[in-house]
């Protein structure tokens, strides 16, 4: 094995349960992805646990803090057995000194004082999904009986907050929310105490002979849904529209950059300021300027590409059957899968202003054509150019105060002495059609 490949940096999504959770959201690409596996349990058994966690570390061992992940379907599925031996064999395995963190990404449906006292003991970093108050959480986020969620999901979240359990909150953002960026944020850190914000757009990707199914919801018994491949151009009802995801995350940057900086970290945000430091492969895969080292782990040790490509031709091997992770990643394979996202890049993307911020979105969305015909460009292309020029100065003011080793709140002292010169009858900052002082220069209220 040579350096470069000792030294390769990746994580694992691993999916204990594979595709199978308790609840039935109708926007989850995920949840076909057992039509892979006919006949399966879906549970990880105890070699290709070992072997993950194994694997996982001794790949790493160079590195002061590794990330063990599970999510799903429901990873809770599993049981608390399951988990108490992950940390069994943490311990067996980690090089000395090694700090090793452990996520769950849960709909928190299941969380009870059992399971948050075990993730208070261990450290776990707990993320939740959910997608905004009542209303907009429970349009598309519903049980297998149709039922709606959002109760329990709140439950769950107050359950791990009174054991004082470390969570994140992670948002998709949708047909249901997307007019309501402000109104999801302040929800999200006023009502559940939120500090950390992940938002993930959905884009439901079909062909036009799919598209009826899943304008239906793709149907909520066994083997009702055919496999969700990254197939087509057309999208459903549920996904967010382009313009409409730009102007959330303007709204949303708008609330944070006045009064949450250091305070309230929104994944996105990280990542832009990392760019704007000149940072290439900083914070969200998709926006990195090549990916290839987020891949996905099945139930039952198949690896993959990454975990939007759960599908047989992006099947790197398994990792029981005499290859290692850090030998399927390092992969001639996987290698031309993460370059691709670069050298794939449209002309029109080449000469954008915003690519530094942008690197054209992940691969799986760049399904619409470019201005002058070129196929391949971003389906968000829009928001994304809306977005990143819009926070284009203040990310300049944060990256200017982080070089002269002060502190990124210093932002919230530029807006305030950019806001006191704006009357209340002036267009509001933000770029919406509405006047500052019942726009974003009036107080946030919660959902």
């Amino acid at each position: 094995m040579t350096s470069s490949v000792a030294a390769r940096v990746f994580h694992v999504m691993s999916k204990p349960t594979g595709a199978i959770c308790n609840l039935d959201c109708e926007y989850c690409f995920f949840l076909s992805k057992e039509e892979l596996y006919p006949g399966s349990g879906f549970r990880m058994d105890e070699e290709v646990h070992e072997a993950y966690i194994s694997q996982l570390l001794a790949a790493q061992r160079w590195a002061d803090e590794i990330v063990v992940a599970f999510q799903g379907g429901e990873p809770t599925l599993m049981g608390l057995d399951f988990f108490r031996r992950t940390i069994e064999l943490e311990r067996r395995f980690a090089a000395r000194g090694q700090l090793v963190l452990n996520t769950v990404q849960t709909n928190a449906t299941l969380i009870d004082d059992e399971w948050a006292t075990f993730f208070k003991e261990h450290d776990f970093l707990v993320g939740v999904s959910i997608d905004g108050p009542r209303e907009m959480h429970d349009a598309f986020r519903v049980d297998k009986g149709g039922k709606p969620t959002f109760d329990r999901v709140v439950t769950g979240i107050e359950t791990l907050r009174r054991h004082e359990v470390e969570w994140n909150a992670l948002t998709t953002i949708n047909a249901a929310n997307q007019d309501h960026g402000r109104e999801v944020y302040t929800f999200l850190r006023d009502e559940l105490g939120a500090t950390f914000v992940q938002l993930i757009p959905i884009v439901e990707r079909v062909t036009p002979e799919l598209l009826p199914l899943a304008e239906s919801g793709w149907g909520s018994r066994r083997g009702e849904r055919p496999l969700y491949r990254q197939h087509g151009d057309q999208v459903t009802h549920r996904t967010v529209g382009a313009e409409q995801f730009g102007r959330f995350m303007i709204d949303i940057f708008e609330e944070w950059a006045r009064r949450d900086v250091s305070d309230v970290f929104v994944q996105m945000f990280d990542t832009a300021l990392a760019h704007w430091l000149g940072m290439e492969q900083a914070g969200m895969c998709v926006h990195a300027r090549t990916c290839g080292d987020a891949v996905a782990l099945e139930h039952n040790g198949d690896l993959y590409s990454c975990d939007h490509y759960v599908e047989p031709e992006y099947l790197l091997g398994n990792i029981t059957e005499g290859k290692t992770l850090l030998q399927l990643v390092d992969s001639p394979q996987q290698r031309a899968f993460g370059q691709d996202k670069l050298d794939s890049l449209t002309s029109y993307c080449r000469s954008c202003d915003v690519r530094f911020a942008c690197n054209g979105g992940c691969p799986k969305d760049r399904f619409i054509s470019t201005p002058d015909g070129q196929p391949g460009l971003h389906y968000l292309c829009a928001g994304y150019q809306s977005f990143f020029r819009h926070i284009d100065q203040p990310m300049k003011v944060m990256a200017g105060l982080l070089r002269r080793g002060q502190d990124a709140t210093g932002l919230r002292d530029w807006y305030a002495r950019t806001d006191v010169k704006r009357a209340p009858d002036d267009p509001c900052s933000c770029g919406r059609d509405a006047p500052w002082g019942s726009c974003h220069g009036a107080p946030a209220t919660t959902a």
